[in-house]
């Protein structure tokens, strides 16, 4: 049985000092005791209401996510799998897009307006938000620095970056993630805070740029005292597209590392980085992140997908922790064995991707901006319906 120990509490871990809210102890693990993060409980799971100075808080005990102490989709089954724990998400990191190129600006106007307003996408991403929570979804991905506006794309020439050359924070584009973050807040929700996407990271002059980014992003959320958020150092780190070496999959750890060796009122943010579709966390964050992260583009059957769950547990370093894939894009919603339902059965949370197809119109995906946030297409609500019935929903109290 666990026990909790009150902060302050020094714990030793492999290679560094840990500093947490609340720390339990359980049965050693290859020698050295096993620990699970813990932040500062709050009282219920749901929304706290408005005036309220509770926050929503996400922590992780053993490989299952908590959000106010209790576990996601607390008492859940679904065909006989845990649901409990998880934390089914979305991609959906145009939330505070916008191009600072005016020579490329133009490509992302409205249908009805015929120009680009970053505000009206983030409005809109808001007003969204509830409806993406009533059907079970927990937890959705931004990123300070976007994601391919176009789905893949080989070139980037436009500038969506919440970070100058120097790693000081962009204030528009900040201020419409601190709006974003505080809806998230209010309805019980977590955010899966991207910094860093190829392609852009190249805004930033060097590896000294990288890491006044880093402890910049990471001391706005400390000190804007949201607690619901999980750091991404990096979309992809072992994308061939980033310029800058400590992003880069062989040192990435080290941005890891730095984001734990925040803290701010005994607490810390908890942080993972990601890598390509169908690729297994290397040792170097296997062993640093607190949780970790996988892929499912290129995965091309549901067997392969599972499989994958099941390596990344017997990986050298590996604890128990959560695994999330917070980025696919294979469907097949209406047949009983997909991707989604594979990682349910294996026990691991399952994020939807979904992009703007050739000769697809406005309605049509997540990713694409201009961006229709709403649950507008036969895919979005193939996806939504599905989610509903494997988590019974999630309604905004």
């Amino acid at each position: 049985m666990n026990t909790l120990l009150p902060f302050p509490h020094v714990v030793p871990g492999p290679g560094r000092a840990i500093l947490c809210s609340k720390v339990a102890w359980s049965r050693p693990v290859a020698g050295v005791a096993r620990m699970v993060l813990v932040a500062t409980l709050a009282l219920s799971f749901a929304p706290a209401p408005a005036g309220s100075a509770e926050r929503t808080e996400v922590s992780i005990v053993d490989d299952a996510f908590h959000i106010n102490g209790r576990p996601t989709y607390e008492g859940r089954e679904w065909n006989g799998h845990r649901i409990e724990g998880l934390l089914m998400n979305a991609r959906l990191v145009q939330a505070t897009f916008d191009d600072r190129n005016p020579d490329t600006v133009g490509r992302w106007a409205y249908p009805d307006t015929g120009r680009w307003d970053p505000d009206r996408n983030t409005n809109e991403f808001i007003a969204a938000m509830p409806s993406w929570r009533e059907h079970g979804m927990l937890a959705f991905t931004v990123n300070l620095q976007g994601g391919s506006p176009e789905g893949y794309s080989r070139q980037q020439p436009w500038h969506n970056s919440a970070f100058e050359s120097d790693g000081s924070l962009h204030g528009p584009t900040m201020e419409r993630m601190r709006r974003v973050l505080d809806k998230a807040d209010e309805l019980g929700m977590v955010v899966i805070l991207g910094y860093f996407y190829f392609g852009q990271d190249q805004r930033l002059t060097d590896d000294e740029a990288v890491l006044r980014a880093v402890d910049n992003a990471t001391s706005w959320v400390l000190d804007g005292g949201w607690r619901n958020v999980l750091v991404e150092i990096a979309n992809e780190c072992d994308n061939q597209g980033y310029e800058r070496d400590i992003i880069k999959a062989p040192r990435v750890h080290e941005l890891i590392e730095r984001v734990q060796g925040h803290e701010s009122d005994g607490r810390r943010l908890l942080v993972s980085v990601s890598y390509n579709g169908g690729q297994l966390p290397l040792e170097n964050v296997v062993r640093t992140a607190d949780f970790l992260f996988l892929h499912g583009n290129g995965v091309r059957t549901p067997e392969r997908m599972a499989e994958l769950v099941r390596q990344t547990r017997e990986l050298p370093g590996y604890r128990k922790m959560p695994i999330v894939n917070n980025e696919d894009d294979h469907y097949q919603f209406d047949q009983p064995m997909n991707n989604l339902v594979a990682c349910v059965k294996e026990y691991a949370s399952w994020g939807y991707f979904d992009f703007r197809r050739q000769g697809e119109g406005f309605d049509e995906g997540f990713q694409s901006v201009p961006v229709n946030w709403t649950i507008s297409s036969d895919r979005k609500r193939a996806f939504f319906d599905l989610l509903k019935e494997i988590t019974g929903g999630a309604a905004v109290e």
